[in-house]
Order: structure tokens, then C-alpha cells, then sequence
């Protein structure tokens, strides 16, 4: 990562840039990071990579040392940032000027710190400066929180824009595009007649950005800018699920993980186990805590799971569980209840046998979601006592499979 000294830095061999909006602001969890790094091993494709803010969620020391040792380790090029509303405290200390531009052959980067909704005056100089220079043809103003645009109101004021137009105004037909990140999504406009690119798809969970741009419209991702023709373009490159697999491809590493995976998994069975046991006991206070910490322990889980994962995308992810569902009750679970019951074991029976009935309700409900986008569900029921599944309107007053009573049913339906 580059900590930037001088307020303009020129780049005579650098023909393209990458850019990542948003890596860090949700956390640092390697469920989230994974992304990050994908992101890093896409914009190394580029000469450079710039990222539009928001790289941690709170700008301590500790966030920003992880972040930069990450970085260095995973990118394949240099890496230049920009302040972002979460990127406080030390920012300076570690990545340098909050304003500054880069000059290439071809065009021009200028960044601008508007962190906390207002641009700074010595940005605002620099690029009118940049602008009147003669060599500069071409250029990219970018910074952190959007302009006034058609899609959010989460951006600057007007009034803030205006004071950015006046900077360009002279030099207006220089601006080729303005960029900016935030929005934990990714959108293209216009403002002031200049196309407006922003881009928070490179960590941060996607958010809906209005009706016509939903969470499921868009993919994690980043932007490439190169010269084609002697015109700066862009493109949009989204980032696959499995965007980044380092550690997979370390036998010694992966073997270790998939361990790790079920021991913190086990954990957090054996702490819900115990907390029904302290629940069946009225003991409330004992019970939340170890709720609590099977909540840990997934989590857990999920992040040494998520540095594994080769998922497919997701709007055809469901339809891939349908197969091991229908393994489970139509030949594995039937199996293993037969040799139960030769071994004269009614609760492994019983157990197998209650699995086997929910599995192909299971089965069958993945089937109705296997087209996720138009999927419309109903409330789902599940016997606490044994597992077994149930929907609509009229579920019965006892569980078909174990008898528990409906008064115990565990709900499941979209707010």
C-alpha cells in the first residue's frame, strides 16, 4: 500500500487502474475479507488499484495494520486509497495526503477527501490545478460519498456540489468521469452531464439501492479504467463466488481448516444442546449465555468455512442442496435406520428415522426455491423435538413424526 507524500505523483507506466469501493467498513471477518481479497487478485490485472474508501470499520491502528498487511501480502500491484467515512484516526499516519493527484500518460486521477460531506478546500485547488494544466486531457475525480444523483439521497448537498463545479467549471470537458463509492451497491448516472460511476462492491454486503436496484441485482465487484483509442473507458468485472482460493490450493492448510470447520461447529451444537437443557430447567440467564456462545462458535465457523467455500452463484445456489437431501432420505438415513434396528437400538432408530421424514420435506421445499428470484414462501413450522418440517396455513395440533405439540413449533416466516 502506498502512503502518499506528494500532492501530485506522476506514473509514466501506468496505463490502466483498478478500483474497489467499501472492502472494510461492515468488519474484518474473513467471511467478509474474502471478497476483499478477490477483489485484490481482479484489480491486479491493472497497473495500479485505488480504493474509494471505507477501508476499515473504524480507523484505529490495529484495523489499519491488518488491512495493510493483508493488502501487501495479496496485491499485485500498488495500491492507493481514499478516505472514506469509516477511514478516521490514523489515516494519515498510514496511508498519507487525504488529497492528491496521479498523473499518467494518458489521464489523471485526482482525489478528493469529502469524508464528512464537504470537500476541502486544498482538494478543490488541486484540481482546478490539475485541470489547467496543459498535459492533463483526461480525468477521473474521484472521492468518497456521492454527488446529488437520481438513485439515493445518502450523498452530498447540493450546495457541496456546486462548490465542486466551480473548481471543474473552466476546464469542464477534462472531467471524464466522476467516482465514488459509499453506496454498498453499484450504480452508473449522470451529474452535471458527467457520467457518475459508483461502486461499494468490494467487501461490504450489498444493499438495496432503490426499487429498480435491488441487493440481488448486483454482484460484488470492480471497476477497470484503461485507454482504448485514446479515450479513457471502463468496465465492470464481478467478482465470482469463489473469487479468491490461496489457501484451498495448501493441502497441509486446507486439511487443517476443514478440521477446524467441524470443531467450532461442534461447539456450537454441544453450547445449543446445553442451552435447551438449562431452558427445560428455567434457567434463563444460563441458557442466553450459551446461546450466546454458540453464536460464537459459528461465526467462527463461517469465516474458517468462508476461506474454503467454492459456492456457486448464488441466485442458482439453492437447487444445489436438492441432491444431498435426496441422498439422505432416500438412501443413507434408510440404510443406517435398518442397521439400528438389526442392532436392537431404538434411539438411533428413531433418530435416523425422524431425520429421514423432515430430509424429503426438506427436499422438496429447495425444489419450490430452486428459482430464487421468484420465490414466494410461506410460514415454515419446525417440531423442536424432532426436527420434522411443516407448512401452511392449517399445521397439525401434534408433530406426524415424534407427536410434539404444535404450542412448541418453532416459526419461520420473512418480516
Amino acid at each position: 500500500m502506498v502512503k502518499v507524500t506528494e500532492k501530485i505523483t506522476r506514473l509514466p507506466q501506468v496505463h490502466s487502474i483498478g478500483v474497489i469501493g467499501d472492502p472494510g467498513c461492515e468488519g474484518l471477518g474473513a467471511y467478509n475479507m474474502k471478497v476483499y481479497a478477490g477483489a485484490l487478485e481482479e484489480s491486479s490485472k491493472d497497473d495500479i488499484t485505488l480504493i474509494v474508501g471505507d477501508l476499515v470499520p473504524e480507523g484505529t491502528k490495529p484495523c489499519y495494520e491488518v488491512m495493510r498487511s493483508m493488502t501487501d501480502i495479496l496485491a499485485g500491484n500498488s495500491v492507493y486509497c481514499l478516505r472514506g467515512n469509516h477511514d478516521t484516526g490514523a489515516y494519515t499516519e498510514y496511508f498519507g495526503l487525504k488529497n492528491y493527484a496521479l498523473l499518467t500518460e494518458k489521464f489523471a486521477v485526482v482525489v478528493l477527501d469529502n469524508a464528512r460531506r464537504t470537500f476541502e478546500e486544498e482538494g478543490l485547488s488541486l484540481l482546478s490545478q490539475i485541470l489547467a494544466m496543459q498535459e492533463t486531457q483526461q480525468v477521473i475525480v474521484a472521492f468518497h460519498i456521492p454527488v446529488p444523483n437520481h438513485f439515493i439521497s445518502n450523498c452530498v448537498s447540493e450546495e457541496e456540489f456546486s462548490r465542486l463545479k466551480a473548481a471543474y467549471a473552466p476546464w469542464k470537458e477534462k472531467v471524464k468521469y466522476l467516482l465514488c463509492g459509499h453506496v454498498h451497491s453499484r450504480f452508473e448516472d449522470q451529474a452535471d452531464g458527467i457520467p457518475l460511476i459508483c461502486t461499494g462492491g468490494g467487501g461490504a454486503m450489498i444493499e438495496d439501492v432503490s426499487e429498480d436496484i435491488r441487493a440481488w441485482d448486483v454482484e460484488h465487484h470492480i471497476v477497470h479504467f484503461f485507454m482504448e483509442k485514446d479515450n479513457l473507458c471502463y468496465r465492470i468485472s464481478n467478482l465470482s463466488e469463489d473469487c479468491y482460493q490461496r489457501e484451498s490450493e495448501n493441502a497441509v492448510l486446507k486439511e487443517k481448516l476443514q478440521e477446524t470447520v467441524q470443531g467450532e461447529l461442534m461447539a456450537h451444537f454441544k453450547y445449543l444442546t446445553f442451552a435447551d437443557r438449562a431452558k427445560r430447567r428455567g434457567l434463563g440467564d444460563i441458557a442466553s449465555l450459551f446461546e450466546a456462545l454458540a453464536a460464537s462458535e459459528y461465526y467462527h465457523a463461517r469465516n474458517f468455512y468462508a476461506v474454503l467455500d467454492r459456492p456457486t452463484p448464488f441466485m442458482e445456489s439453492a437447487k444445489t442442496f436438492i441432491p444431498g437431501e435426496k441422498f439422505e432420505y432416500e438412501h443413507f438415513y434408510k440404510m443406517l435406520t435398518k442397521y439400528a434396528d438389526m442392532q436392537k437400538s431404538p434411539l438411533a432408530k428413531q433418530a435416523y428415522a425422524g431425520a429421514a421424514a423432515a430430509e424429503k420435506v426438506h427436499a422438496n421445499l429447495l425444489e419450490n426455491a430452486a428459482d430464487i428470484e421468484h420465490f414466494s414462501g410461506q410460514a415454515v413450522y419446525v417440531c423442536p423435538i424432532c426436527g420434522y418440517v411443516m407448512t401452511g396455513d392449517a399445521v397439525p395440533e401434534r408433530c406426524p413424526v415424534c407427536g410434539g405439540p404444535q404450542r412448541q413449533y418453532e416459526v419461520y416466516q420473512a418480516e
